[in-house]
């Protein structure tokens, strides 16, 4: 989906507010609806796994620039839209380039300007697992002051707080392998790109091992009778037909199935319409091998009826 839609319908609804006087903040600038090329812009938290998303994109063919300043952004768009340039770029943001976030929003601004669709891909990881990167490869965190891992971490999460808010996707690396991440990275730029509409992702999950951090949204269904339970169910998982019979055939389950997907059939229109390209479901239970996989295979067909684009992915389901 691409993001001038987005940008538009905000600039319109600024224009909304600021009335005939125009008294509230400029609207910015229109956007030229132009041919050319898209870009995506990858940044996150150093070491949640940029270089991996970036090495990913170029094996799909994406023209890729590592650590570019964003006041280079202008320039890179006029030679990606000159003849012959690359119908596809990626751009590696972090803050190794020092303080310069604030030039990015006049970058993008130049994509919105010359009609060139962009998408946000934000790269998330918790402090556990940044911390432990960081010792594993023996590198210094960019904005570590005396080599405290932590502080440098914590100094980064307030500087990339306003851009993780304007990722389209926000992928969380806690605990992933690099294949698996490449994996995530494929799927939704490989099998879905903009113009093939809204990309969802499913994400089943144990609560007792948290909350995936990329999710946007998130169903609790630990109100349902827990097959943990029963002893002759307990070790299978939620793919048995023994389980999926056992936790649909709750009283609770018909309702809360029908109420959840009004829900979804009204809200995903508004994200299309927004111009929302990725969304990410989050379904958990205890420790997600039961009913979890069971309510994220209902969600993943209700998606895919409609023929939208979408993943499962049954995180803890192999756990304890």
């Amino acid at each position: 989906m691409a993001r001038t839609a987005r940008k538009m319908q905000q600039e319109r609804e600024a224009a909304d507010r600021a009335g005939p006087t125009g008294a509230s903040e400029p609207a910015a600038r229109p956007v030229k609806e132009t041919g050319g090329p898209d870009f995506t812009i990858i940044t996150g938290l150093s070491g949640a796994g940029r270089s991996e998303a970036a090495r990913c994109l170029e094996d799909l063919g994406y023209f890729v620039v590592d650590n570019l300043p964003p006041a280079l952004i202008e320039k890179m768009a006029e030679l990606a839209s000159g003849r012959g340039g690359p119908s596809r770029v990626a751009i590696v943001v972090d803050v190794r380039g020092g303080v310069f976030f604030g030039e990015l929003s006049t970058g993008l601004e130049h994509l919105r300007d010359r009609g060139i669709p962009y998408r946000i891909l934000y790269l998330d990881a918790s402090d556990g697992d940044l911390v432990n990167r960081f010792e594993a490869t023996r590198r210094r965190h960019p904005l570590a002051a005396a080599d405290r891992v932590v502080e440098g971490i914590r100094k980064e999460r307030l500087m990339m707080e306003s851009v993780r808010g304007e990722a389209d996707l926000l992928i969380d690396t806690s605990g992933l392998l690099p294949q698996e991440l490449r994996e995530r990275v494929r799927e939704a730029f490989a099998k879905a790109p903009p113009e093939a509409g809204l990309q969802v992702s499913i994400i089943s999950f144990g609560y007792k091992y948290g909350i995936p951090r990329d999710a946007d949204l998130v169903l609790d269904v630990r109100f349902l009778p827990n097959p943990y339970w029963v002893p002759k169910l307990r070790h299978l998982r939620g793919s048995d037909p023994r389980i999926r019979k056992y936790v649909t055939e709750q009283e609770a389950y018909g309702e809360f199935m029908e109420r959840l997907l009004a829900l979804l059939e009204f809200v995903v229109p508004g994200y299309v319409a927004e111009g929302k390209s990725y969304l990410t479901i989050g379904v958990g239970c205890t420790g997600g091998r039961h009913r979890s996989v069971v309510v994220g295979e209902a969600v993943t067909s209700f998606f895919r009826d409609r023929g939208l684009p979408v993943s499962v992915e049954h995180r803890d389901v192999e756990r304890d």
